[in-house]
């Protein structure tokens, strides 16, 4: 409690983070802001034409099937990678002033929500024109898969931003394991095609409901199965309670390792 108070006090800080980087991130393109647009549509037109010209496969409209799961992807392998860089961007202001250091890696995940917020309104139109249609019954449960996944990825920022602070190849590292962790989650391919035996093991794959959710609102058009949501939620939490344990452990010494 005393830290969410602590938080709540410096909440015009991470707003101010937040605007710095979303408009850092397209500082000096003459597009600006409109990137946040045409790169998931850009991406899109990319998919249907590999997905319906040259790798054709079986899933009616396949190139929308990986889109609704692939944006929510990038958010959380945003999170995964950079946030390594987190703590280090801003070592500058974490050696000279005090402010609860929670704020660097919240500003961060929310930027990157943020974002791919924004890129659900291309999504909501290319599915508009698509045939499959919006389902509003459905889509009342979209902020909450929104917000489950921001609560996982905001862990997952906590830990790595952390870690990376006295271990610096991790940065290397979780390159190679945010892309193996993409092809371990349902995203290229419907979660009924792992095999039974393995279907355990593959939900345990904090991602896993998650994507699932995502699909079954956008693409199926139909509200997803309570186990999903609780499991998407439960896994989430887990996540950011460990992730947000050891970041109040090792920010104790972030000055002496920077």
């Amino acid at each position: 409690m005393k830290l969410m108070r602590e938080l709540w006090n410096y909440r015009e800080m991470i707003v101010s983070l937040v605007k710095r980087d979303l408009k850092s991130r397209y500082k000096g393109s003459v597009l600006g802001f409109l990137w946040m647009f045409l790169n998931p549509l850009l991406q899109l037109c990319v998919y249907t034409v590999v997905f319906s010209i040259i790798m054709r496969s079986d899933i009616e409209k396949f190139y929308l099937f990986l889109f609704v799961a692939l944006v929510p992807w990038i958010f959380f392998s945003m999170c995964l990678s950079g946030g390594t860089t987190v703590i280090f961007a801003q070592q500058d202001m974490v050696k000279k002033i005090y402010f609860p250091r929670q704020v660097l890696p919240i500003a961060f995940t929310t930027s990157q929500f943020v974002n791919m917020a924004l890129s659900f309104i291309i999504i909501f139109i290319v599915i508009a024109f698509s045939g499959i249609g919006l389902h509003v019954r459905a889509l009342a449960f979209l902020p909450l898969v929104m917000l489950i996944e921001y609560i996982l990825a905001l862990g997952v920022t906590f830990l790595t931003s952390a870690l990376t602070v006295y271990f610096r190849d991790l940065e290397h590292i979780l390159g190679i394991v945010s892309m193996a962790w993409m092809y371990m989650t349902p995203i290229l391919y419907d979660v009924t095609s792992v095999p039974e035996e393995f279907l355990p093991i593959f939900n345990l794959n904090p991602m896993t409901p998650i994507i699932v959710a995502y699909r079954d609102i956008l693409y199926y058009g139909k509200v997803p199965q309570i186990d999903t949501l609780l499991n998407a939620f439960a896994l989430g939490i887990s996540v950011l309670i460990v992730g947000e344990i050891a970041f109040a452990i090792l920010q104790r010494h972030f000055v002496e390792e920077l």
